[in-house]
């Protein structure tokens, strides 16, 4: 598939006519972070002959604009975690876009994002797969059960464990990583590269993971170790850090394939960054209860992870010096076995119709991908 020009959309004016619909892109809709990170494997991991030509909507950011660099993206304000008002404020900018783009089918993995998109496509009779984040490991998000009251939405969970006559197992984006085998070329008993990330989400900070890496990083880390740290909305006033609010993109990957020591919150983004790099991650989990993240799903990542051998999960308050070396010691590796398919099982079927288990393969398009506007 030819790559597309960068092209970064405001969705806000209106942009003209309509090309009609079914004869353009497949659209990829994600909010930034985590739920980015997994849609753009997503797309790789299927490839061109499910997706055909395909563009984007997602926010603004140094992350979007890294990650889909050669992309045509779409733009739309940013949507915070279950702020329905915001998801509604969209709906506008949705409308216009599958009106004038022709677009063949909406997927998304979330967050709030796919809402307004959802709605908008289910009105054009538009095909709708909505794959929900590896984070849920034990049901689906509230995006996931807004998205599945909408009729005719097909509906995927990476967790076999909680698959049912709605929500097809369509295999997991973890699938593709294996417990390594330890390098010994690597030093790892005093780690001189350490990257600490704890996102870049606004309003919600991670201080006590960041007190407590502060006094267990001198301890194992050689004396002229560079620790990066990206600490998003964290305050780390007084703890003699050297914190930046957001790393470049490009930056904090490179720094993370160099790292002897990757410690991060646990985002579905950051973990995969370390497993891309063939680190094993040190996950610290955010908690709501401290104000933290909107819910305790970060738990469900770092247990899910550390029980395939590829994450060292840990709280904040229980983190340890050794926690830190196993880290630095175990390396990550490739799966050779790795399928994900997207075949509803008769996700959102009305009653008297028989479920609908069509693959998601989308007929290629006759004209090559094209910018609009």
């Amino acid at each position: 598939m030819a790559a597309v020009t960068l092209e970064h959309t405001d969705l806000r004016p209106d942009r003209g006519a309509s090309l009609g619909p079914g004869d353009g892109p497949t659209l990829l809709v994600a909010s930034t972070g985590g739920h980015l990170e997994q849609l753009l494997r997503l797309r790789d991991r299927l490839g061109p002959d499910a997706l055909g030509p395909t563009e984007w909507v997602t926010f603004d950011g140094n992350q979007s604009r890294a990650l889909l660099r050669g992309e045509t993206v779409h733009h739309v304000d940013y949507i915070r975690p279950r702020d329905l008002g915001a998801a509604l404020r969209a709906a506008p900018a949705a409308r216009r876009l599958l009106k004038q783009g022709g677009y063949r089918a909406v997927v998304s993995t979330g967050a709030g994002i796919a809402l307004p998109f959802f709605v908008a496509a289910a009105a054009r009779r538009l095909p709708r797969y909505y794959i929900e984040s590896a984070a849920r490991s034990l049901g689906p998000s509230l995006t996931g059960r807004l998205v599945a009251a909408i009729p005719g939405t097909r509906l995927f969970t990476q967790y076999p464990s909680w698959a049912d006559e709605r929500w097809t197992y369509c295999g997991s984006l973890f699938d593709a990583f294996v417990p390594g085998v330890p390098d010994p070329s690597r030093r790892t008993d005093a780690p001189r590269r350490v990257v600490v990330t704890l996102g870049t989400m606004p309003d919600y900070g991670f201080r006590r993971a960041v007190e407590r890496l502060a006094h267990l990083l001198p301890q194992v880390c050689a004396p002229d170790a560079e620790v990066l740290w990206q600490v998003g909305a964290t305050d780390v006033t007084g703890l003699g850090v050297d914190g930046h609010v957001q790393v470049p993109a490009d930056k904090l990957r490179a720094a993370v394939r160099e790292a002897d020591l990757v410690i991060a919150h646990g985002g579905i983004g950051s973990a995969l960054m370390a497993l891309d790099a063939g680190r094993v991650p040190v996950l610290v989990p955010r908690r709501t209860g401290f104000g933290e993240h909107i819910d305790d799903h970060q738990a469900m990542i770092c247990g899910h992870l550390a029980d395939r051998g590829i994450a060292v999960s840990r709280e904040a308050d229980e983190l340890t010096a050794d926690d830190l070396l196993r880290a630095a010691r175990a390396t990550v590796g490739a799966s050779s076995r790795v399928t994900m398919r997207l075949t509803p099982s008769g996700s959102a079927t009305p009653r008297g119709r028989r479920p609908d288990r069509t693959p998601f393969v989308m007929p290629r398009a006759a004209a090559a991908p094209r910018r609009i506007g």
